[in-house]
């Protein structure tokens, strides 16, 4: 997907608006796509409802695509880059590979994205007391309008609120100049916004996942929240464009996110969490009472992804391909079947432990072993690990028509059909594992007595890793077989919000304010749940079992901003949180600048140490090169638009 120029992101704004049917008979957005709008269609009632629904469908260019979650995961202290990764991945992440520049960076799908978005809710906001639009549907604009500004006030610093008609105005001419504003313009802008919508916005969904007054304060939570710590700036982080901040200031935005998900949390609305972590991720169980927003997507090729000619393999927004990254190709598993011919006996599936292989994005191995958010011992008691990740491979050559009965596993075992063929063991299995003789291609193990071929989580390699199961695929018409559709993106919705996010945002703001039974407490919301586990992915079974008192057991006396990241690490793995949360917290260097991970040939285990490159200034992201391209001004002006650490 490549930038888009200023013209189009500024001038052009209403063509993002590619839905025009407000309800229907259901109780969903209907969507109808349209070839093109122009500004007069936002003096109508029916151009406004319009408007709005495509704030919504804007959702999904970003959320879902897997170069946008690149941008959010490589070159964290989650992920790295992948054996098939190209430039988009190496680049982002900082350890010699690649090099991050205004060219390569993927925050260009968020910069025309973002403001084309923005500017049809400025036209919304504008035109829709007239229209005839009731407060609350005029609310949803105010919510989207700061949404997308505080995505791009972490993404890139400050950004410009004038679109070429005035701060916060609708645009309908062409402009090729822009001026940015400051951090602190850009929120304030952002906190008056949310701060209407919590007032305005219904504490129940008009249609199902439609904005809602708790909605509303989550984000203005994390804004506060975000803020607080730019202002207070401990780790001496630089801005752009410069201006002077108060850190004076950030103990009063500490509390005011403090109190903002203290009030949602204890007044929920329709919100709630899950009894379990599996049942807020498991696909049968998707637009559940703890999923506060999403991308949203269906079956319905033609309108259920962003209108007919979308998507089903494509690779592009705004088709939902991110779970591909995570993904490597397990499809290259080979076994002798009962028939003596050699056979895949895990091939391509479209189910939510599967999927379509890409093998950009590969979790770094440190998580995984002692010290990590997912030790041996987080992975005895918190429900979380299986409910995160496929560790598991269960065998579907049958679904296929394969006529094989068995096929050999470790130890000349037969394995049957759906029964388990790879497994990923704990760092503490390692010692038992024979790696001589086993499956000489894959570099698997046996341990004695398994028939499951196995491999250590020490050694995971660019090439094999557990894959992300929370964001994978998921199809109801796969009629007993492998599904038809494998390839193609995702039909699920993508979650951005999470009711559970309040506890942690909340918990976040009392480390920094010394609350720390506040902290302890919230904490301790999401590590009981953790604790409980009703079925089991991996093994697909039902369980009883429930760790609660372990989990609360060993949950640390003193909260700490690290033991956060970790517990956020542990809720929100690998959907987009991360560099975000690093950025915040400004602890991306410490967390993220070595790490260890195998080779990119299979048969590589042993780990080696990377190290990566992340100066101060590179907190903020470049701005696109196609938006600096688009702009009608000097070379000066152009290289003073840019991020210092980006002028090249």
């Amino acid at each position: 997907m490549k930038t888009r120029n200023i013209k189009y992101f500024l001038a052009a704004g209403l063509l993002c608006c590619g839905l025009t049917n407000f309800t229907s008979c259901s109780d969903i957005l209907d969507e109808q796509p349209r070839s093109q709008f122009d500004p007069s269609f936002f003096n109508t009632k029916t151009g406004i409802e319009g408007g709005l629904t495509s704030l919504y469908a804007h959702l999904r260019y970003f959320y879902g695509n897997g170069y946008w979650l690149n941008h959010c995961e490589t070159g964290t202290d989650e992920y790295t880059y992948a054996q098939s990764a190209d430039g988009n991945f190496k680049d982002a992440d900082l350890s010699g590979v690649g090099h991050l520049n205004a060219s390569t960076s993927r925050s260009d799908l968020l910069w025309g994205t973002a403001f084309a978005n923005i500017n049809t809710a400025n036209g919304i906001i504008e035109n829709g007391a007239a229209a005839g639009i009731d407060k609350s549907l005029l609310a949803e604009a105010y919510f989207f309008r700061a949404f997308d500004y505080f995505l791009l006030v972490q993404t890139f610093g400050g950004v410009p609120l004038d679109l070429g008609a005035g701060e916060l105005k609708f645009n309908t001419s062409t402009v090729r100049t822009s001026v940015r504003n400051t951090v602190p313009e850009v929120y304030a802008a952002i906190f008056a916004d949310l701060e209407k919508a919590v007032a305005d916005l219904p504490d129940n969904p008009r249609l199902k996942g439609t904005a809602t007054k708790n909605l509303a304060r989550l984000f203005l939570s994390k804004a506060y929240l975000t803020y607080a710590w730019w202002l207070e700036n401990p780790g001496g982080i630089p801005t752009y464009p410069e201006c002077n901040r108060d850190a004076g200031q950030a103990n009063s935005y500490f509390q005011k996110a403090l109190q903002t998900a203290t009030d949602a949390i204890n007044n929920p609305g329709p919100y709630a969490l899950q009894s379990t972590f599996y049942d807020v991720n498991v696909a049968t169980n998707d637009r559940n009472s703890e999923i506060m927003l999403y991308a949203d997507h269906d079956e319905n090729e033609k309108y259920g992804n962003g209108g007919a000619g979308y998507g089903w393999g494509s690779g592009g927004s705004p088709e939902n391909f991110a779970y591909w990254m995570e993904t490597w190709n397990y499809t290259e598993m080979t076994a002798k079947g009962s028939s003596g011919n050699t056979i895949n006996p895990v091939q391509r599936e479209a189910v939510q432990a599967l999927g379509r292989p890409w093998t950009r994005m590969a979790p770094i191995a440190d998580n995984f072993m002692k010290g990590g958010v997912w030790e041996d011992d987080v992975k005895a008691i918190d429900s979380r690990y299986d409910a995160t990740f496929t560790l598991r491979y269960h065998t579907n050559w049958h679904k296929a028509g394969g006529k094989d009965t068995y096929v050999i596993g470790a130890n000349g075992m037969q394995v049957l059909p759906d029964e388990v063929y790879f497994s990923w063991v704990p760092e503490s299995e390692d010692g038992n594992i024979n790696y001589t003789g086993a499956d000489g291609k894959l570099g698997f193990g046996e341990i004695a007595g398994r028939p499951d071929f196995v491999v250590a989580v020490n050694h995971i390699s660019r090439k094999k890793y557990p894959i992300n199961w929370k964001i994978g695929i998921y199809r109801t018409d796969n009629n007993g077989g492998l599904g038809s559709k494998v390839n193609g993106g995702s039909p699920r919705p993508y979650n951005i919000a999470k009711f559970s996010e309040l506890y942690l945002i909340a918990a976040e703001a009392a480390v920094k304010l010394n609350r720390n039974d506040v902290a302890y407490n919230m904490v301790n919301v999401l590590r009981a749940r953790a604790g409980k586990q009703t079925f089991n992915q991996n093994d697909n079974v039902a369980v009883s079992v429930d760790h609660t008192a372990e989990m609360l057991a060993a949950t640390p006396a003193t909260i700490t901003i690290d033991y956060i990241l970790d517990e956020r690490s542990r809720e929100f793995w690998g959907e987009g949180y991360r560099w975000f949360d690093l950025v915040r917290t400004q602890k991306w260097a410490e967390r993220s600048s070595t790490y260890h991970i195998a080779g990119s040939d299979y048969l590589d285990k042993d780990l080696q140490e990377f190290k990566r490159t992340i100066p101060k200034d590179f907190y903020i992201r470049p701005i696109p090169q196609g938006q600096l391209d688009g702009m009608e001004m000097s070379d000066e002006e152009k290289k003073n638009y840019q991020n210092p650490a980006y002028r090249e």
